[in-house]
């Protein structure tokens, strides 16, 4: 075992836990979030690919959507996730399938075949090598199909003290508690200040954190800071890396916050 894979961050077992707070108004926002980034287009009857599928929440809202979905991680207690959503909300169905996998095997993703959509969300950057993960997340797409990818946004110096936070975290039991004692209040004070300020103008309310993709405040703490392997991307070097691979972009979506996901939309056209 590589020193990165003793110090990666258990994904799996972090939403493991959040199954036990899954809602439907994480299951509705979910669908909302997806509906919203991709516009008017159709997901009914399309193919479908959740690339690090986590919770499997997103490849359910896909598969209510009527989409035909492969969901692959590479934990396997996130598989576990991805198929226990299938089977509390499609037993027994033949149009979603669950399989373990790596997006760093070129061989394993060119063995699913073409989809209309490829989704990586918040996945890449912690492979350990982004832009091979980048690379073959295209591998799949379709032509004229969608690429839709996730990518924290990189802040030079500050992205670099993150990731020296998120190793010391991976490290041990020290390293968890000491982090988490003194990021979890940080953290609460700047979403309560938020808060404060957006409720002074409505019409930038802040949305409740809980309705945000459908994921669960406490549960994107922890991911947050504990989210090693840790390699963020400027919005540029992504935009310019899909076009030199025959993409366009058709939405990109910068994050509310310096250090949060940049969200790409892509459509193959070469």
């Amino acid at each position: 075992m590589t020193e990165t894979e003793q110090e990666r961050f258990p994904f799996g077992e972090n939403w493991l836990n959040f199954l036990n707070v899954l809602s439907d108004e994480h299951i509705v926002e979910a669908e909302r979030s997806l509906r919203a980034f991709l516009g008017d287009y159709d997901l009914k009857g399309k193919r479908f690919l959740d690339i690090g599928s986590g919770s499997g929440l997103h490849s359910l809202a896909a598969r209510k959507m009527g989409a035909d979905v492969v969901s692959f991680d590479y934990d396997p207690q996130s598989v576990a996730c991805t198929k226990e959503l299938k089977s509390r909300y499609f037993p027994n169905d033949e149009i979603w399938k669950v399989n373990p996998g790596s997006i760093l095997e070129r061989s394993f993703i060119e063995s699913l075949g073409e989809f209309d959509v490829a989704y990586a969300w918040g996945v890449l950057h912690h492979t350990g090598v982004l832009w091979q993960a980048l690379y073959n997340a295209q591998i799949p797409v379709r032509q004229g199909g969608l690429l839709f990818v996730a990518i924290y946004n990189d802040q030079g110096i500050i992205s670099s003290l993150w990731k020296i936070v998120k190793r010391f975290y991976c490290s041990g039991w020290f390293g968890r508690m000491l982090m988490s004692m003194i990021f979890y209040p940080i953290f609460f004070l700047s979403g309560l200040l938020i808060d404060l300020i957006h409720l002074q103008n409505p019409a930038t309310r802040y949305r409740e954190h809980k309705k945000y993709r459908g994921m669960s405040l406490l549960h994107d703490w922890r991911d947050w800071l504990g989210g090693y392997p840790f390699e963020p991307a400027e919005p540029g070097r992504i935009i310019n890396f899909y076009k030199n691979l025959g993409f366009e972009l058709v939405h990109l979506q910068p994050t509310g916050h310096g250090f949060g996901n940049n969200q790409f939309l892509f459509r193959r056209v070469k």
